[in-house]
């Protein structure tokens, strides 16, 4: 009788110990089976956000270097608009000096022509001697005074070309002056709107850089926090490894042998009772098996 109690409890024990590890298998399938998908998880949303930062970062350095070039545009644009106003100012008093000397010395000779013309009108109908001239005069004195208009072209005729000189000349600088001013104008008007354009674009950039950073930021923090995270999902597959992965004979295995043993102790216990009628062997995976083991990842 004792050895039959010990062979009864031995198979109830064998039984316990199934049903036990049965549970504990689910469990483990369970844990490992939540942990693979969270490592998973966290590595590609790991890798998804470095990604990101990194398109990110480069990103914002490709702007900055625009930004960069853009701003020495401007500059240079600000540097060639002062400049061609400075120019523009000197050209300015420059032509203006120079269309009020032509204008005065168009004055003076128009002035000096007065005098001549006066003169050499009154010259033309006067007489060299009011009573006639002597008979030992000079030949010169035989007919009226006149001047020197006829030789040379004469004193009128130059002064007449120098006044047109000067009327030409003040046309011309006038005309160059208008020119000068529609082409400063233009350059003026087309470089400042460069200028908006380019001041536009830099705020435009300045702006995405902001808004950027701030993504960075949050992308950089959700980084950490994944890798905690992930991190610690690791942690918690080594704490299960012991108990749940690998352990030497796999668990189908363990419960065909205990399902053996079990048999082998029914079959010893019907011996001992004298029962000689063959029982059907059992499944030991039918009465306590839910399922089988993981054996690594």
């Amino acid at each position: 009788k004792k050895v039959k109690k010990m062979i009864k409890n031995m198979i109830i024990k064998l039984k316990e110990e199934a049903n036990e590890e049965a549970e504990h298998t689910g469990w483990c399938n369970t844990e490992l089976t939540t942990n693979q998908q969270t490592r998973d998880r966290k590595t590609a949303q790991a890798e998804d956000l470095q990604s990101n930062i990194q398109e990110l970062e480069a990103s914002n350095a490709k702007l900055s270097m625009e930004i960069e070039e853009l701003s020495a545009e401007v500059a240079q644009l600000k540097a060639s608009m002062a400049k061609a106003t400075e120019d523009r100012a000197a050209e300015k008093a420059k032509n203006k000096q120079t269309v009020s000397e032509a204008q005065a010395a168009q004055v003076a000779v128009a002035n000096a022509l007065s005098v001549l013309e006066e003169f050499y009108s009154k010259a033309a109908g006067a007489t060299a001697l009011s009573q006639g001239a002597p008979e030992d005069a000079p030949e010169t004195f035989s007919e009226p005074y006149k001047g020197q208009q006829g030789e040379n072209g004469g004193v009128i005729g130059m002064l007449e070309v120098i006044q047109s000189d000067f009327a030409r000349l003040e046309a011309d600088t006038g005309a160059s002056e208008h020119e000068s001013k529609e082409s400063y104008d233009k350059f003026m008007s087309d470089s400042e709107t460069d200028e908006a354009v380019k001041s536009t674009e830099i705020k435009a950039k300045q702006d995405k850089i902001t808004r950027q950073a701030e993504e960075l930021s949050q992308a950089t923090e959700s980084l950490h926090e994944t890798e905690n995270e992930l991190n610690a999902a690791h942690d918690y597959y080594e704490k299960l490894k012991p108990s749940c992965v690998g352990g030497g004979v796999n668990y189908d295995d363990r419960v065909k042998q205990r399902a053996e043993e079990i048999q082998s102790l029914k079959e010893a216990l019907r011996m001992l009772n004298g029962d000689d009628i063959p029982m059907p062997i059992e499944s030991g995976r039918a009465e306590y098996s839910t399922g089988a083991s993981h054996q690594g990842e």
